[in-house]
């Protein structure tokens, strides 16, 4: 059983159930600080109550101090699913022996065998080690100190800044040999590189936020203000370039965000889960963007209309390049929307060039 750091959508999910903040992270941290040791299931499943002998029924709200004073008692105290009732104290949890276990003491090998066997979120507070670990099927996690977490999310957060700087000054490159028409895989290869880095940060900030809970409030406001529209950014770049007929553009980063952080470091590996083949030279090979992403930064312009723009015209150039009476006959522009698309274009052109000076 790996321990997560990184940890998945369901996890996730799972930790912020006993984030800070709620009564049920009350109630453990009152456990911590008596050392008495719990073993807590939340969820009262089928497969969990098959494993479950002696112990009474609760059925009653889950308070901080209820739920300290039941851990006292040797037996297990199994919760509702969303932890906001206990259901019963003092049971006793009987897993299949068979089923393999790292861990060392009866407690903690119970609970991995439990969250293994039924797929439900078991927490194990040691009586000796003073620390919380949380399974969940096959995986393991050990919560960390407020002080620690919050330390680390901050320095994620400003991870997160420099990162974004140079993606910033990426896509400003792109943009600008997109209207130039002097864009390479290199520069398409590049710019997702940089995207889904950003990605990777931002995923890391947000379990970071999940642990924290209401402690976390700041570095949420933070991650938010710095990556809007990233994720869209990466999306509509796969739209402008990419050559599968049979994936979607979502596909793909999906693919190249299971990569480890070696293969995102080869910008051919990249190219190539765009569609495009060749040898080491493929990165010099030129393209032409069909348009989606610069259309996508014109105010006001709703997706459909970015789509019949681009399955009219087929490329940026020819878009760039187009009359207004060529752009009033697709349909959904007449001749005001025509008129604030060439505005547009060349408004965010401008904008482009003059930030480039910037950088």
């Amino acid at each position: 059983m790996k321990d997560e750091h990184l940890l998945d959508g369901e996890f996730l999910k799972a930790i912020k159930i006993l984030a800070p903040g709620t009564p049920l992270r009350e109630g453990l941290e009152n456990i911590l600080r008596a050392r008495t040791g719990a073993l807590i299931v939340i969820g009262d499943n089928p497969r969990i109550m098959e494993i479950i002998d002696a112990g009474f029924e609760i059925n009653a709200d889950l308070t901080p101090s209820g739920i300290y004073e039941l851990a006292k008692m040797d037996g297990a105290i199994i919760l509702s699913n969303d932890a906001k009732k206990i259901l019963y104290a003092n049971t006793q949890l009987i897993p299949d022996s068979v089923i393999p276990s790292v861990e060392t003491g009866i407690r903690h090998r119970t609970a991995e065998r439990v969250a293994r066997q039924t797929g439900t979120m078991v927490i194990s507070i040691s009586q000796r080690r003073n620390v919380i670990t949380i399974y969940k099927g096959a995986g393991k996690y050990v919560l960390r100190d407020i002080g620690v977490i919050l330390t680390k999310a901050n320095q994620a957060v400003q991870t997160l800044e420099k990162y974004k700087v140079v993606l910033d000054k990426s896509l400003a490159t792109l943009s600008t040999l997109e209207f130039q028409d002097l864009v390479t895989l290199y520069d398409v290869a590049k710019a997702l590189q940089r995207t889904e880095m950003v990605v990777r940060v931002v995923k890391e900030i947000e379990t970071y936020i999940g642990e924290l809970g209401s402690e976390g409030r700041l570095v949420s406001m933070q991650m938010d203000e710095l990556v809007a529209n990233v994720e869209d950014d990466g999306q509509l770049i796969v739209e402008d370039y990419y050559l599968h007929e049979d994936k979607k553009p979502e596909e793909v980063l999906q693919t190249i965000g299971q990569w480890d952080a070696e293969d995102l470091l080869d910008l051919s590996l990249i190219c190539r889960a765009l569609g495009y083949v060749g040898s080491s030279g493929i990165l010099d090979q030129s393209v032409s963007p069909r348009g989606y992403r610069i259309l996508y930064k014109i105010p006001r312009l709703p997706w459909p209309v970015i789509k019949n723009l681009v399955d009219t015209f087929a490329s940026l150039q020819r878009i760039l390049n187009a009359s207004i009476e060529e752009l009033d006959d697709v349909e959904g522009i007449g001749e005001v929307r025509a008129r604030a698309i060439k505005e547009g274009l060349k408004r965010y052109r401008d904008q482009v060039l003059l930030d480039r000076h910037h950088w």
